[in-house]
Parts: C-alpha cells; sequence; structure tokens
C-alpha cells in the first residue's frame, strides 16, 4: 500500500480490536489522528486538535520532535534489533548511565522493559527476588491502593485499585491487599497542589500490616500522584509517612512513576519532586516520548546489591522481555534525554505549573457543574457532577464538545484528565480551559 491511502481510515473498521474502547460506540461513528508536530495533532479532514494529554500521558516534549525522529530513523538503518539476553549493544548502556545522572541519590541501576505495565511487573518479581535473596522468601504479600492504576500485566492490575478494570478477570493474584485513596472532597475539594489534609490515611498501612503480619509483605506499590483514578495529589506528609511505616517494618516502597516520570512534576522524579526516596521506580511513557514503547525500573543500590551475590556465572535475576532495551528504544530514549536537558523542559515545567494551576482553578467559574479541581505539576483533573442514573455522561459531554472545538481532553468516569505536553505556553493552556468551561456551560 502507498502512503497516502495508508492515511485514509479503510471503509472496514472490524478486525482491529481496540484497547480500552467501547469498540462497537467508537466504529459506529469513529475520530481519528493521522499526523501531529508539538502541541497538535491533525485528523483526516486537516483539522487541528491541542493535545492537552500528551497523547496518553507520554508525548513530554511535544509530538514528532526532529532530534527524537531523526534518532529513530538513524538507528532503523544502522541496528533494528539485538537481544539483551547475554548479549549487548552500546545505546543501552549509554542510556543507563544517562539516567543515573538524574536519578534520585541512591538509585545506581536500571533494568529496562517494553512499557509501564511491564516496568510495573517487574518491579513487582523483583521485590519478590530481593526478599528471597536475603533468606525471607516468606515475604510474598504485597499491597496497593484503591483508586490506583498499575498497567494491564496480572502482577499490576493484582494491585491496582480500579474496579472495574479488574471486573472481568477474577481474583487475580493472591496475597494481594489494598490501603484507601486519599480522594477527600470534604476536606480537600479544589485543593491547589498537595492536599492540607490526609497525612493520616498512610496510617491504614500501619494497621494493615498489623492485620495480616508484616514479615509476610514483600512491597508497598503506589502513585505519588494517582493518575487514572482521578489526578489525585498526595495530601502533605503522605509519602513520607508511607516510607517511615515501611521502613519500619522491613517492606519495600515502590513509587510508580510511568506517568510523574521525566518532567512531569518539574523535575526528573516525583521522588525528587516531592522529597520522599522509595526503594524502587517504575517509569515508561516519558521515557521515549512515547516514539517508541519503552519501560524501566530504577533500582536502589541496596536492593541491587543484595540480589547481586553468589557465583559470577548465575543469573541474578531471572526475569527479561525479547524487547528489553531494544535499539530503537534506547536512540529515541537518548534523544528524549537531549532535547529535555537542551530545551530546559523540566526547569520549565517548574515555572509554568503555577499559571497552570490558575488557569485550570479558574474553570470553577463555569458554574456549580464542576465538583472539584486538582493539580500538581502540569497534571490536572476537573470532576464533574454526576448525571442522575447516568454516570460519566456529563464529563464525556463536556469531552465532546472540546474535541469539536480543537482541544483533545480525556473524560474517565466523571472526572476530566488533563496532562499537556511540556512544552505548552501560556496561550494554550487558557485555550485549555476556556475550552473545558464552554463545554460545562452546555449542560
Amino acid at each position: 500500500m502507498d502512503q497516502a491511502s495508508l492515511d485514509i481510515p479503510p471503509n472496514d473498521l472490524e478486525a482491529y480490536w481496540m484497547p480500552m474502547t467501547p469498540n462497537r460506540r467508537f466504529k459506529s461513528g469513529p475520530d481519528f489522528f493521522v499526523e501531529a508536530k508539538g502541541m497538535h495533532y491533525k485528523t483526516p479532514e486537516g483539522r487541528s486538535v491541542l493535545d492537552a494529554i500528551a497523547g496518553l500521558w507520554c508525548v513530554n516534549a511535544g509530538h514528532c520532535h526532529p532530534k527524537i525522529i531523526e534518532a529513530i530513523r538513524h538507528q532503523a538503518g544502522k541496528l533494528d534489533y539485538a537481544s539483551s539476553f547475554s548479549l549487548g549493544h552500546p545505546l543501552a548502556f549509554h542510556y543507563t548511565n544517562r539516567v543515573m545522572e538524574i536519578a534520585p541519590k541512591g538509585f545506581d541501576h536500571i533494568f529496562l522493559a517494553g512499557s509501564g505495565s511491564e516496568a510495573v511487573d517487574t518491579a513487582l518479581k523483583m521485590a519478590l527476588a530481593y526478599h528471597r535473596a536475603r533468606g525471607e522468601g516468606h515475604r510474598q504479600r504485597l499491597v496497593g491502593r484503591q483508586r490506583s492504576y498499575h498497567g494491564m500485566g496480572f502482577g499490576g492490575l493484582s494491585v491496582s485499585g480500579i474496579g472495574w478494570q479488574r471486573a472481568q478477570f477474577g481474583v487475580m493474584l493472591p496475597g494481594v491487599s489494598h490501603l484507601p485513596h486519599t480522594h477527600d472532597l470534604t476536606r480537600n475539594a479544589f485543593s491547589k497542589g498537595e492536599p492540607e489534609h490526609g497525612a493520616e490515611f498512610a496510617d491504614a498501612l500501619e494497621g494493615l500490616l498489623t492485620a495480616i503480619d508484616p514479615s509476610t509483605v514483600a512491597a508497598v506499590i503506589v502513585e505519588p500522584v494517582a493518575g487514572a483514578g482521578g489526578v489525585l495529589p498526595p495530601p502533605k506528609g503522605y509519602l513520607k509517612r508511607l516510607r517511615e511505616i515501611t521502613s519500619k517494618h522491613g517492606v519495600l516502597l515502590i513509587f510508580d512513576e510511568v506517568v510523574t516520570g521525566f518532567g512531569r512534576l518539574g523535575a526528573p522524579f516525583a521522588a525528587q519532586a516531592l522529597g520522599v526516596t522509595p526503594d524502587l521506580i517504575t517509569c515508561a511513557k516519558g521515557m521515549s516520548n512515547g516514539a517508541v514503547p519503552m519501560g524501566g525500573v530504577l533500582v536502589h543500590q541496596h536492593v541491587h546489591d543484595a540480589m547481586s551475590q553468589g557465583p559470577e556465572a548465575v543469573v541474578e535475576f531471572a526475569h527479561g522481555y525479547t524487547y528489553s532495551g531494544h535499539p530503537l528504544a534506547c536512540a529515541a530514549a537518548i534523544a528524549t534525554l537531549d532535547v529535555y536537558r537542551e530545551e530546559g523542559i523540566f526547569e520549565k515545567v517548574a515555572r509554568i505549573a503555577g499559571k497552570w494551576e490558575a488557569a485550570i482553578h479558574d474553570i470553577k467559574s463555569a458554574g456549580g457543574m464542576v465538583r472539584d479541581i486538582r493539580n500538581l505539576g502540569l497534571l490536572g483533573a476537573v470532576e464533574i457532577e454526576a448525571a442522575p442514573n447516568a454516570p460519566g455522561q456529563r464529563a464525556r459531554a463536556v469531552a465532546n464538545h472540546c474535541f469539536e472545538n480543537g482541544i483533545f481532553v480525556r473524560a474517565l468516569g466523571d472526572t476530566l484528565i488533563l496532562s499537556p505536553p511540556l512544552i505548552i505556553n501560556e496561550e494554550q493552556i487558557g485555550q485549555i480551559a476556556d475550552g473545558i468551561k464552554s463545554g460545562i456551560r452546555t449542560l
């Protein structure tokens, strides 16, 4: 097929079973993107659409950045694939060295995977293997949190806390418990940044560990800022308290930074922005700017060292993926790091976050349908009052209104999710806020 014809949606859409999509509804009235550049998508009809969610939380440096695209093109013509199983190619080592330069203090290794879901399953397995290496193989329980999202692998979905995503798949992994979420509208509605109230939600972990015996627990995993669960910033002191409790009981703390990693909060990682150091950090989306699938787990020195004992010929961690350290992904990721540094993108987030906060909180002026607004860094959420007997329909109507008027936002349940590319400017921030206000006023 020639390239021009590939940009035209086919008449028959049935073969592709789309992920996380009501397929029958979509295929009865489909929407497509065929091009992207910077902050904008383009539809087959030539309409420009401002991207307010960075593709899917991932296109931090903007779409089709020339430096990233050229790095992929060059690498594809030189080394398209090489396994990382007992072999190597230089790019994987160059890239991981570069990540360690911006990682939180104490992290000295990164295990590469192909996605955020793979990264989370890797981190969970690593936690189990770490305790076994230390002679505590009885630590097999895992703790997640309500309203959390940790990907679609069996491990990640088991520790996730969004019920409808789990409902079709039965009991999942055994030995998994969940902490309460931190969403507290009674005390924290319309908070700007980290909510003032709720650090005590972390104390539920102490009670949970006591109930199930802390010596049987391997790890607690949380998103520093819950993403798909509704953009829930952590209450002040909450993460610090989780760190204190896990350290007290010898339990590993995993930060799932698939969304927050690589600049979303104005620092390389949320662990740095929020001043709390976990034992493992998962990452993905912003690693390669979404251009080539990639994921990884940053590993604290004490975890790596505990698992690197015994004969040199023994595999330290019996785990990996065909696409771990894929050459094209590494090329894209190195170029992405270059762009972040050369264009000062992390620092720009820190400077513009206040403008973002003010603009999205002004959406409250659109009227009483706005139930809550939340933000941290360049993340945001606008929660809409649910219509009687029709949950999610109002938020979807606002998202549809925005799309029709050239703005791409995402409705998850009754909440509009916002996570624009980190290159956004003040005018575009205003456009997003005005578009949402306009949509709310049509309800």
